[in-house]
């Protein structure tokens, strides 16, 4: 896969850094968007496909982009088709600050250092330049206004910025609830982002860590054992005598 193009986790990361602080918005659910929005990569890549709500890898040739690899690698290992809610619910220990870094590599964005409180060190990522993040969201923007059904890719990252909240940090405001009700509305233009987006607010809605009790078999009923028994009084002999009158 070629530099020339920018992959949907990065632009995701990219719409969702704040120009001014420095710092992503939606954090927390940004980290389970930029899972998703690895699987959405890879699918449109060929290296994956959807199985039912499950993934499945069809191809397992690498990319030739390490992160996204990465995940590749993970996905084979499996061995059967992984549910999307339990690979997005899974441990992603570091992900935004591992593209916050591939993105500073490719020369997107730069590092400042600065600290929190005059004491504890902090990191913000400033976006080297600017135009590459307003083409992105003029893409969003031009679907939401004209109706026009995105390509895929535009349509998957709708999909994403909507599932992890990234609508009231793009369209703020009651002027925004129609471009954010238009956003949502995207999903259904791509049927693997819109199968990922649903799984990454299925893992925020705790859909993920229920138990499947419904699907369990039924047991058949316990035999009686000799433990299972409640116990009798032994009868002495005046007891037995009792009963027999």
């Amino acid at each position: 896969m070629g530099r020339s193009r920018r992959t949907i986790p990065e632009e995701l990361l990219l719409l969702a850094l704040d120009p001014t602080t420095g710092t992503t918005a939606q954090p927390q659910s940004l980290d389970l968007g930029l899972a998703g929005a690895q699987l959405v990569e890879l699918a449109l890549a060929g290296r994956i496909a959807p199985d039912g709500d499950r993934i499945a890898v069809v191809m397992p040739r690498p990319t030739g982009d390490p992160t996204l690899d990465s995940a590749l690698e993970l996905l084979r290992r499996r061995g059967s088709p992984v549910r999307a809610v339990h690979w997005i619910g899974g441990p992603r220990l570091g992900l935004r600050q591992i593209y916050l870094a591939h993105l500073e590599r490719c020369g997107m964005v730069h590092a400042v250092a600065g600290q929190m409180c005059g004491v504890l060190p902090t990191v913000r990522y400033q976006a080297t330049d600017t135009a590459i993040s307003r083409e992105i969201r003029a893409r969003l923007d031009t679907a939401i206004r004209t109706g026009v059904p995105p390509d895929p890719r535009t349509a998957a990252l709708a999909a994403l910025a909507h599932a992890v909240g990234l609508g009231k940090h793009l369209y703020p405001g009651n002027e925004g609830r129609s471009s954010r009700s238009r956003l949502r509305d995207l999903i259904r233009h791509d049927p693997m982002g819109g199968l990922v987006a649903h799984a990454v607010m299925d893992v925020q809605n705790g859909v993920a860590a229920q138990p499947r009790r419904d699907r369990a078999p039924a047991q058949p009923p316990a035999r009686a054992t000799a433990s299972s028994v409640p116990l009798q009084p032994r009868r002495t002999g005046a007891m037995a005598r009792a009963a027999a009158h």
